[in-house]
């Protein structure tokens, strides 16, 4: 139990919460950024200021959510993801066509945040899904598969699919040495059981020993058994047949 705490205090997982943490909240601050310097240029700003400051919003508070495997619920990863898709449908609502064409959706890169937390949660599989639903969402948004467009999904499907399946590898090992060190340290404790259990029965023989030898007659047989029975289990420690 001690060796599988050990595992999971370092655990491959917690930088990578980190750093999906540290992530968010810097791409939630670009676009609000991108937002406030290209207010004029939107169509409907209100939609875009109002997306933004719930992003804003929801991105603070849930950053308790995203700092472990069991925190980061499925119902938080599905309201999560909804968000970024709400915030790159609207686009096509808050922008004129000419600039949706070119331009950057309302939650920008957060939206890969999104996915991340899928897979660091549940691995490849769940990063898979998870960056077919925005790829599909951007295709609906743009109205075209533009090449640009087309690099920056296949951009996020190939890196959250490969974080998920490192996730998957590392917990995989992680597990191994939690049982490996597990199987360590109940040898160790067999070892020292069997050490103990020696010292106690070559003790007890040697005063057989003695106390047959002093008392002489049949008890001297059973002194002379003791005896041979006490060097015979000693031989066998000394010569590594038995635990030391």
């Amino acid at each position: 139990m001690a060796g599988r705490e050990r595992v999971l205090r370092m655990s491959v997982e917690l930088p990578l919460w980190r750093a999906l943490a540290g992530y968010r909240v810097l791409t939630m601050l670009y676009a609000l950024g991108l937002c406030v310097t290209t207010y004029d240029q939107f169509t409907r700003p209100w939609i875009a200021i109002g997306y933004d400051a719930v992003l804003a919003v929801w991105t603070l508070a849930t950053l308790p959510r995203v700092r472990g495997a069991a925190s980061c619920t499925k119902g938080f990863l599905a309201a999560d993801l909804t968000i970024a898709l709400a915030g790159v449908l609207l686009t096509a609502f808050a922008d004129s066509h000419q600039r949706i064409a070119g331009g950057p959706t309302l939650p920008t890169i957060w939206t890969g945040g999104a996915v991340l937390a899928f897979a660091v949660k549940g691995g490849w599989r769940w990063a898979a899904v998870a960056s077919t639903v925005v790829a599909a969402a951007n295709l609906v948004e743009r109205g075209q598969l533009a090449r640009d467009t087309l690099h920056s999904l296949i951009l996020v499907w190939v890196a959250s699919i490969g974080i998920g399946y490192v996730v998957e590898v590392a917990r995989v090992s992680e597990r191994t040495l939690a049982r490996a060190l597990e199987i360590q340290a109940a040898t160790r404790e067999r070892e020292r059981l069997a050490r103990d259990i020696h010292d106690s029965v070559l003790q007890v023989l040697a005063m057989v020993k003695r106390r047959g030898t002093a008392l002489g007659g049949e008890a001297a047989e059973l002194g002379r058994l003791a005896g041979e029975q006490e060097v015979a289990l000693r031989t066998l420690v000394a010569g590594g047949l038995l635990p030391v």
